[in-house]
């Protein structure tokens, strides 16, 4: 016969909450490492801010209960070492760590104070009239290159990159097999942001780089030799560059030089003596007169029928006047050049105005 006492129940436990699977903490480090990656790339690259993925930062500090995701973007750019040594301009460094700042406010969260700590080291620093930017590659080597902070120094516009320079050396990395091997002239190379990209992932056999403009050559020079290579100089000698040219201990890469090269004096012979075997250019068809000159250049080079092969020749340039972009083409029709655009996938490798109407033309000499 059962007792007629009361049943007891068994206590009853309080749930814990759950934690984050491994799992889901793996994917969202891995997420997190993915959005740094993206504002490192953007970042030591000075590209435009408005082009940085901000709302899909935002999302991630609202989901996440730390400020670790903004201290990972922070150590990936203002405090990456390529930063540290070679620093974009300080205005760029402060309109970028303002809009982090204001980023992170939104989201309520404990001040963080690394980025303040960065914030008060950028409004201490002075203002230079030469900055840096570092483009990062495939591989994760990257150029670094010196440029001038205003658009138009010293009576030119060579001094800094332009947007076809970059889409030029994007197409070259996704077609390595044109320039693997080979004998590559570049036209109005500017400071060298596509030839080093070139030098660097697609092993060319040699490089030329040529310019006109002396201050132009000069930067063009030193973002060379900062990138771990040492020019052969033809026909352009700056003094300070006298004292700064020496080869480099056991370096294995391809002969690179670069050359004065003024459109308008240049002879056939000259540019026979270059023997290449690619003349590549970017950014060169903005001006009808420079077009000229371009044009007569492209007339100089040898085509064929002396016994020596003509070149492979590609330009990209950034459509900003459809009427001089049809200008160059009836030009060229008239001379007998023809050409033909070439697609391109437009991976964003680097981190150029995607709005920007970019083409690639090839001609045939």
């Amino acid at each position: 016969m059962q007792g007629g006492g009361a049943r007891q129940e068994a206590p009853r436990m309080e749930e814990q909450p759950k934690g984050p699977e491994p799992h889901e903490e793996e994917e969202e480090e891995a997420g997190i490492g993915k959005l740094a990656f993206r504002f490192q790339r953007g970042f030591l690259a000075a590209q435009r801010l408005p082009h940085f993925p901000w709302a899909d930062l935002e999302k991630t500090l609202k989901t996440s209960k730390d400020s670790s995701s903004l201290l990972t973007i922070l150590q990936e750019t203002v405090l990456h070492p390529l930063c540290l040594k070679y620093p974009p301009s300080v205005k760029y460094r402060r309109c970028f760590l303002s809009e982090l700042i204001k980023k992170h406010e939104a989201t309520g969260a404990e001040p963080l104070d690394q980025i303040y700590e960065s914030l008060g080291d950028v409004l201490n620093a002075e203002e230079t009239a030469q900055f840096y930017k570092s483009y990062l590659l495939p591989s994760g080597e990257a150029i670094t290159l010196g440029e001038s902070v205003a658009i138009i120094s010293q009576g030119t516009t060579g001094l800094m990159t332009w947007d076809a320079g970059l889409y030029l050396a994007e197409w070259a990395l996704e077609n390595p097999a044109i320039f693997t091997n080979r004998s590559i002239l570049e036209l109005g190379s500017g400071i060298g942001l596509t030839g080093l990209a070139i030098c660097k992932a697609c092993h060319p056999s040699k490089y030329t780089f040529s310019d006109h403009h002396p201050c132009v050559l000069q930067q063009l020079l030193e973002n060379i030799h900062l990138n771990g290579f040492a020019p052969d100089v033809c026909g352009c000698s700056p003094a300070k560059w006298d004292t700064q040219k020496a080869e480099l201990t056991g370096f294995k890469g391809p002969k690179v030089s670069v050359t004065e090269l003024d459109w308008s004096l240049v002879t056939k012979e000259e540019l026979v003596g270059l023997s290449s075997d690619v003349v590549i250019a970017a950014d060169v068809v903005y001006d009808p007169e420079l077009m000229h000159a371009l044009i007569r250049v492209l007339q100089k080079l040898p085509s064929g029928p002396d016994g020596k092969k003509a070149p492979e020749v590609y330009i990209a340039f950034t459509i900003r006047n459809p009427d001089t972009y049809h200008c160059f083409q009836t030009e060229l029709d008239k001379v007998g050049i023809r050409w033909q655009a070439v697609p391109c996938s437009q991976k964003n490798i680097f981190p150029y105005d995607p709005h920007a109407k970019i083409t690639l033309l090839r001609l045939f000499i």
